[in-house]
């Protein structure tokens, strides 16, 4: 990317409130260079000049540059190899309440040895509640770090709660992480946060479409989720209240034709009323990594049987059962004894009877049988 070219496009991040398909328009006709020249000299389109009207004089494009050079980060758009053109497809099929919104980014500021593109490619998003349980931290940690070992990328919101128990266990397991902000990328939030989005940003990909030094706001963290469902081939739920941006995410998700998954907790757990609902709504019921990787992965890429515990009787046939539970632990009875206990003819009893035996499951003494003790 040339100096002109990244100019215009630090420029254009900032002249407006992301999305703005308007201003997208112009650009896609005209390219970056000329579109930031009209919105400079108010000569955009009549659309365009009114959203651009209260910045459009503003012009921090090079500190701002400079910030993202100083980071060690990089713009990417859609004439990068790294732009994640086929997540951002799904943006033209969601539904029209959801239009407005429904747009992919112009530019996203990006720090992380991580390629966006590979993300996306194969990646799980994790989200809930900030106000997260033990419970919930505890799930939210054992698949993230379940799908890094599957070479699944997590990616979620560098929020307090279940977003962090998430990326701090998919760092721990040494997988890929992207943290997708509501700000710009030199504003960690939240504060607390600032070691993990450092080593995110250092191992992983901390990502915005705000540019350097914008704040935080309830309408920016509601445009964010958009990305982070995009970016996904699926979202987990796993804790959420009754009210939760994860339920927003989720929501996004459901639009862009990605599954939907929600992790089920205690009935009587506040933190997990957002799930149920989910759950009730047609949301797949999710509890390990396995389960996940069938909805982001390969096709054929199936989750193990849940391994359940055994029991020697569980491979008897009928007969060897009913003649089994015939028998008492103490005592003993004859074969006849366990015919008439058993419902069953006296000369089916005695086969049974000796394959329990070989099996170690009864034993006989002076013609009478009983459960063996073991």
């Amino acid at each position: 990317m040339t100096d002109d070219v990244a100019l215009a496009w630090a420029y254009l991040s900032r002249v407006v409130e992301p999305p703005c398909p308007a201003l997208a328009g112009l650009v896609s006709r005209v390219g970056a260079v000329e579109a930031a020249e009209r919105v400079r000299r108010g000569e955009a389109g009549e659309q365009v000049n009114s959203i651009a009207e209260a910045r459009r004089e503003i012009d921090s494009t090079a500190a701002d540059l400079e910030i993202l050079q100083r980071l060690g980060g990089r713009l990417l758009t859609a004439d990068d190899d790294e732009w994640p053109l086929l997540a951002f497809t799904g943006f033209g099929g969601v539904p029209d309440r959801m239009r407005s919104q429904a747009h992919a980014p112009m530019v996203l500021w990006a720090i992380g040895p991580a390629l966006l593109d590979e993300v996306a490619y194969r990646a799980a998003a994790l989200v809930g509640t900030r106000a997260s349980t033990a419970y919930g931290e505890f799930a939210a940690a054992d698949l993230a770090s379940g799908l890094v070992e599957r070479e699944v990328a997590v990616v979620s919101g560098g929020a307090y709660g279940i977003d962090g128990a998430a990326h701090r266990a998919a760092l721990a397991a040494e997988g890929t992480t992207v943290a997708v902000l509501a700000g710009g990328i030199d504003v960690p939030y939240p504060a607390g946060h600032t070691a993990l989005l450092r080593r995110i940003a250092e191992h992983g990909l901390v990502l915005s479409e705000y540019p350097p030094g914008t704040r935080p706001a309830r309408h920016r963290f509601l445009t964010r989720n958009r990305l982070v469902a995009a970016l996904a081939g699926a979202t987990v739920v796993v804790e959420a209240g009754a009210r939760s941006g994860a339920a927003n995410t989720a929501a996004w998700a459901r639009g862009l034709g990605r599954p939907v998954c929600a992790v089920p907790g205690p009935v009587t757990s506040a933190a997990s009323v957002g799930c149920h609902v989910l759950l009730r709504e047609g949301a797949r019921i999710v509890t390990r990594a396995d389960e996940v990787v069938e909805y982001v992965g390969r096709i054929g890429e199936l989750a193990l049987d849940e391994q359940r515990p055994t029991s020697p009787l569980d491979e008897l046939s009928d007969t060897e059962k009913r003649v089994y539970d015939a028998l008492p632990r103490r005592g003993g009875r004859t074969a006849d004894e366990v015919a008439v206990a058993s419902g069953l003819p006296a000369r089916q009893v005695l086969g049974p009877l000796a394959n329990l035996e070989l099996q170690g499951l009864v034993v006989s003494r002076d013609g009478r049988w009983k459960l063996s003790c073991g």
